[in-house]
């Protein structure tokens, strides 16, 4: 597991961006690091960096809390700041804001920090969560783990149906251990049933913003006006990685794919290829590379950035269109193929993108006459007239700040982050718990810390940890 994480995009953070003050605004990468080391205990840095939504509206402009920062911020010195000028008096501006309440909430900036909460917004500020006196209703025991209320939500949530009068009072005569071990029995039921496993059951669900199906370009089984690529074995592969201890990091380094080989009850197994997958094995790189990947998100692009986008969103928890896991590169973006990406208000986003999308180049969607297959000098075969330089375009890129030599590596070193295993957990969460984890909740946590080496990578180990939280069982 990698030691330098980002943030949870899931409680609404992105990439850090603190403006170096003045026009042109200078993204410094360094301020997640500072802002950590002053305050290493504040949530914002456990697991996670903080964004820039902590300082910005839409960088560069500033909200309350940012513009506090800025006006204690070497004052009067010309602007932008270097790079050395910003590390050495971004502490000292921070801690002159520390007693200040930019968002007017009658909580201070530090212990917003110290909390987690976010000091520009008066929304979100340190909360009671109301059980300080204990409380029940006629119901449930609204402060404690109750696991009639656990039984209820696991049946509805992963069965789909509600437990009987009869299974409710059955479990509530149960000792607690016996209680617990009760409802793992029903998670493992519900884990291996049709609601959770099926097509269009739970996990289809689950898979749906990680493939964006169009069904008006499916093949195969439900075919579409079209008929191009079918999705199908996307959301096989899928669901194969999320059950029976499969390694959940196969979504981005499997080399095989995943066939549905029986309904009522629905069973997948591993095939090596697939009819409906034209790219190489050695190629391969999970649900990053198949049929439908080079159909909607690569097409003729030469540079496929909704490709790395798409990735990185949907596997590693960054929307960079939302600012979120900018990690600017040194020298980027180049703008190989003359799309004015270099322009200061783009350089921001295409800094940490363009790097991303370096290990697409020879992965083909539409152009010549090779489709849905990795092309050794795809970019000289194609559109070699479309730009300059744009067959400078290098393989090479960087993910998550590693230097990779092809999207293959690319896979690999993102399946095996800190950034993956949040975003995983992060999609049970919002489905079980409901709604996103809260940066200073440790139960949220621990499960993904827990679902690495602890869990071998299995979500199903995962899961039954999360029915044992009190974010899952508490009313």
């Amino acid at each position: 597991m990698r030691a330098r994480v980002r943030l949870l995009a899931a409680a609404g953070l992105a990439g850090f961006v603190l403006v170096g003050l003045g026009s042109p605004a200078l993204a410094k990468s360094a301020g997640p690091g500072l802002f950590c080391s002053a305050y290493p205990a504040s949530p914002l840095c456990v697991g996670t960096q903080p964004a820039c939504t902590l300082c910005h509206s839409v960088p560069p402009e500033r909200n309350g809390f940012g513009a506090a920062v800025e006006a204690e911020l070497l004052p009067g010195a010309p602007r932008p700041l270097s790079d050395a000028d910003y590390a050495q008096a971004l502490p000292g501006a921070l801690a002159a804001v520390e007693g200040a309440d930019s968002d007017g909430d009658g909580v201070s900036n530090l212990d917003e920090i110290l909390a987690g909460t976010f000091p520009a917004d008066p929304s979100s500020l340190p909360q009671s969560d109301g059980c300080d006196g204990g409380g029940q209703n006629p119901y449930y025991d609204l402060c404690s783990y109750d696991a009639r209320y656990a039984l209820k939500k696991l049946r509805l949530d992963v069965c789909g149906y509600s437990p009987s009068f009869e299974e409710v009072e059955e479990i509530a005569a149960l000792a607690e251990s016996e209680q617990r071990a009760r409802l793992h029995q029903v998670l493992d039921e519900c884990l291996d049933s049709e609601f959770w496993q099926g097509k269009n059951g739970v996990l289809w669900e689950l898979a749906h913003a990680k493939i964006r199906p169009v069904g008006s370009l499916k093949s195969g089984e439900d075919a579409g006006q079209l008929g191009i690529s079918d999705y199908y074995d996307d959301y096989h592969l899928f669901v194969w990685s999320q059950i029976d201890d499969h390694d959940v990091r196969d979504l981005l380094t499997a080399d095989y794919y995943v066939e549905r080989i029986s309904d009522a009850p629905t069973r997948y197994q591993q095939a090596q290829d697939l009819p409906t997958q034209l790219m190489q094995r050695e190629r391969r790189a999970g649900l990053m590379t198949t049929n439908w990947v080079m159909v909607y998100n690569v097409m003729f692009t030469a540079l496929p950035r909704t490709a790395a986008a798409q990735a990185y969103r949907a596997f590693l928890g960054f929307d960079i269109a939302r600012l979120e896991g900018l990690d600017p590169v040194a020298g980027e973006p180049r703008d190989y193929d003359d799309k004015g990406v270099d322009q200061p208000a783009c350089a921001v986003c295409h800094a940490t993108l363009d790097p991303l999308t370096y290990p697409f180049r020879n992965y083909n969607g539409f152009s010549g006459g090779q489709p849905f297959r990795y092309v050794d000098g795809r970019i000289e075969a194609f559109f070699a007239n479309e730009a300059p330089t744009i067959t400078d375009i290098p393989e090479a890129g960087v993910v998550l700040g590693q230097p990779v030599a092809d999207l293959v590596e690319w896979a690999q070193v993102a399946a095996d982050s800190s950034e993956f295993l949040i975003a995983t957990v992060r999609d049970y969460w919002r489905l079980l718990v409901g709604g996103a984890p809260a940066p200073t909740d440790e139960e949220f946590q621990g499960l993904w810390q827990r679902l690495g080496d602890e869990h071998a990578y299995s979500v199903e180990r995962m899961l039954h940890e999360l029915i044992d939280t009190e974010a899952y069982g508490v009313p």
